[in-house]
């Protein structure tokens, strides 16, 4: 068979984004225009090739990029850093004839020295360093292989990384790096959380009401005082207290000092107001009138006559009511100030680590804390919110908290127990440390775009991680534990976010998981329907005989259609399977997703759309990882026992989401297609469920879709569900005949039945 031709990504996404970034007049905004513009120049000069997992010219694929949104790289290496403080002063120690052409490969030059070597090996054994990025795992690999006589690895391993010795950070940071223990697990670090902490300002505006409160009122006040005391017979200027000079002198001074240290307000310096005309009156006269004119007096009168039919006078209850309610205003802590003090009470705790308890953090505001802060004061929600993230405590406790709200979060926190079961099958204890850093510092790696059935670059595909192979042991007790780790994580996805696929991210984490417990689950990631390449690799097919088989006779396959009976796989090979960019494909099941993608189709389509149609047929046939799950793990009856609750938040959470007031038609397309997701999974869920149940399940989501005014929009989805539930089955093209009912999909091509009218066309 001829080579299949490869593509690329569009430059056109690129640039789009760009010009976007571009339009957005911020600091933030102006970053992302920076990197936007290099992802499209790379792709101009042919130096970036989007949608190859290799995607700069002359970098192997274990080199960490910066990716901006979408899986479009930059250019950038992220392990290309500038010498830090401890790197320079290391730097300066070194003999000035030291080898390399630059400063920080004479520095990776010099830990391949036996000096360096000793360094990083009491680093190692003492666990005082910490890797934010795989490549600084690196060089610490080299120095275990040398000390535990394995040269020839460790020479491998050098050659490998010699082409990019002189731009790449090889090393960690040598410094203590606390990691929770056990099954605990935290979202941010307590470093991480000071800086959210210290990025919180009081808005300009209201910097602007409290300055003008508590300093420039008081002033006005006195300004008006003074000019009062001049006036007789309801004029200005015509008495001068013995004081008055001294007093004039001390309000400009005072003004003045004002002036150097308040800088958010400026309404007092507005020429047209009282403030400014009675200042600018007061500057030039001294203890008589002759420096104003009759014009300047009369304005000083007018002045004094709206402030105080508008305020009441000096010294009057009226005036001293208002300036009473102003103060208490004034004095009330700004969220500036407690997020200050949290800061402050973050002290005690490594910047690296996370906080074990909340308690020390939340309490009210003790007595002599702040000086801003009354006692007894609590702490604001918005900002224990911050706090929390650093709270070390197992998974379960977090989703509870909120501090987990997402399967995607769910996905950036598992990591930390995965490489402690990485770690675990390492007979060195002090490489097993390195091994579970490195592994969490490749998982926050961003994937790239990935065209031509590519997969993205695997941990042990980095040089340090693969030549450590030999020395790896998947132990019996370690895969028993990553195999309950993954039947809880899988329980923990489905019980709090039950109307959500599983994102890509958990799907990665979970496959990890699954391969140190020995499992061979077939996980399949969801794909963008606008780089979808037209076929599967042939996990996808596993995946769907799994879930006929799972789902065999429940409310799931009927409502689907879903086929009984699929050839045994080792049988199809031949007949059924094309090797395409290097890869097996399921034809197959591509061919079976497109004709069952026909129900779809209700006219004409961008191709995005036709895509989609197809691979949502392949989500159904698969379940989307959920019958493979359910079904290795033996998860059956913990699902039977959830599934009426779990159904029930989910029909509910998706009569709520679609009640919501949508405008665009891409936000709303995006909508139905969450809402086909959740559909989806209620009535997995459900068909966990006896025949009553489900019936009763139908009932109340009815009322919901009365109750809410869908019932014209969305009463057909629920009379098809209702149909089935009582025996009945769709026709090919998603109907039942003779009823309005019709199966309900998140994808169309041509207008689609579930969105409002205004909506449902181009």
């Amino acid at each position: 068979m001829p080579d299949e031709p490869r593509f690329a990504a569009s430059p056109q996404y690129a640039l789009g984004q760009w010009e976007r970034a571009l339009r957005q007049a911020s600091a933030q905004g102006d970053a992302r225009s920076v990197k936007w513009a290099a992802v499209v120049s790379g792709m101009a000069d042919g130096t970036l090739s989007v949608g190859s997992r290799t995607p700069v010219a002359d970098t192997p694929a274990w080199v960490t990029l910066e990716v901006v949104h979408g899986g479009f790289a930059t250019g950038r290496y992220l392990a290309e850093l500038g010498l830090d403080e401890d790197e320079q002063a290391r730097l300066a120690a070194l003999p000035k004839r030291s080898p390399g052409s630059t400063d920080r490969e004479r520095l990776n030059l010099w830990y391949l020295s036996e000096q360096g070597q000793a360094e990083l090996l009491a680093a190692l054994r003492g666990e005082s360093y910490r890797v934010d990025l795989p490549e600084e795992a690196a060089l610490m690999v080299v120095a275990w292989l040398l000390d535990h006589g394995r040269p020839e690895l460790a020479l491998d391993l050098v050659s490998e990384l010699r082409p990019l010795l002189h731009r790449l950070r090889l090393t960690p940071r040598l410094r203590p790096s606390p990691r929770p223990s056990g099954a605990l697990v935290r979202l941010k670090s307590v470093g991480e959380v000071r800086e959210s902490l210290q990025a919180v300002e009081t808005r300009p505006q209201l910097a602007a009401m409290r300055e003008t409160l508590r300093v420039w009122h008081p002033l006005y006040d006195r300004l008006v005082a003074l000019w009062c005391e001049t006036v007789e017979n309801d004029w200005p200027c015509r008495v001068w207290p013995p004081d008055w000079a001294d007093r004039r002198r001390q309000w400009l001074a005072d003004y003045e000092e004002a002036g150097r240290t308040e800088i958010f307000s400026n309404a007092h310096r507005h020429p047209g107001r009282n403030f400014a005309r009675l200042r600018s009156a007061l500057e030039v006269c001294e203890v008589d009138s002759a420096k104003l004119s009759g014009r300047d007096v009369g304005w000083i009168r007018v002045a004094l006559a709206n402030t105080i039919t508008k305020h009441g006078a000096p010294g009057s209850e009226t005036r001293a009511a208002l300036r009473a309610g102003q103060a208490v205003e004034a004095a009330r802590p700004t969220h500036a100030a407690f997020a200050e003090l949290l800061d402050g009470r973050l002290d005690r705790y490594p910047g690296d680590g996370g906080v074990p308890s909340l308690d020390p953090l939340t309490q009210e505001v003790a007595e002599g804390e702040s000086r801003g802060i009354p006692a007894g004061r609590p702490i604001p929600p918005h900002l224990l919110r911050k706090v929390v993230r650093a709270l070390e405590a197992p998974v379960e406790t977090l989703v509870e908290r909120g501090v987990i709200g997402s399967g995607e979060v769910l996905a950036k926190v598992l990591p930390q127990l995965t490489s402690r079961l990485l770690a675990a099958n390492l007979d060195d204890p002090e490489l097993g440390a390195l091994y579970g850093q490195a592994y969490a510092a490749f998982r926050r790696r961003r994937g790239l775009l990935l065209l031509n059935l590519e997969h993205q670059v695997r941990f042990e595909e980095l040089p340090w991680i693969g030549a450590l192979e030999p020395f790896r042991t998947v132990r019996a007790n370690t895969a028993k534990v990553a195999e309950q780790t993954l039947r809880q994580t899988t329980l923990i996805a489905l019980s709090a976010f039950p109307q959500a696929i599983l994102p890509n991210l958990l799907v990665r984490e979970m496959g990890a998981l699954a391969t140190q417990a020995g499992l061979k689950i077939p996980l399949v990631e969801e794909v963008a329907a606008d780089i979808f390449m037209g076929t599967f690799t042939l996990k996808w097919r596993r995946a769907a005989v799994i879930a006929s088989e799972a789902t065999a006779g429940t409310l799931y396959a009927r409502y689907y259609d879903l086929p009984e009976h699929w050839p045994d796989i080792p049988g199809l090979k031949q007949k059924f399977t094309l090797r395409r960019w290097g890869k097996g494909t399921a034809e197959d099941f591509a061919d079976l997703c497109v004709s069952r993608a026909g129900e779809a189709r209700r006219g004409k389509g961008k191709y995005t759309a036709t895509n989609g149609t197809v691979l949502e047929q392949s989500q159904i046939l698969t379940t989307h990882n959920l019958a493979a799950l359910v079904k290795v793990l033996s998860l059956e009856q913990s699902v039977r026992d959830l599934a009426p609750e779990l159904a029930d938040r989910t029909l509910a959470w998706v009569v709520r989401r679609q009640g919501m007031r949508v405008e665009h038609r891409y936000a709303a397309l995006q909508m139905i297609k969450n809402v086909a997701y959740a559909w989806r999974q209620a009535i997995f869920f459900l068909g966990f469920c006896d025949a009553a149940t489900q019936k009763a399940a139908v009932t109340r989501l009815r009322e919901l879709v009365d109750g809410v005014g869908l019932t014209e929009r969305f009463g057909p989805a629920v009379d098809g569900l209702a149909q089935v539930v009582d025996g009945g089955r769709f026709t090919p093209a998603g109907e039942i005949e003779g009823l309005r009912a019709r199966r309900f999909l998140g994808w169309s091509v041509g207008p689609h039945p579930f969105l409002p009218a205004q909506l449902a066309c181009p």
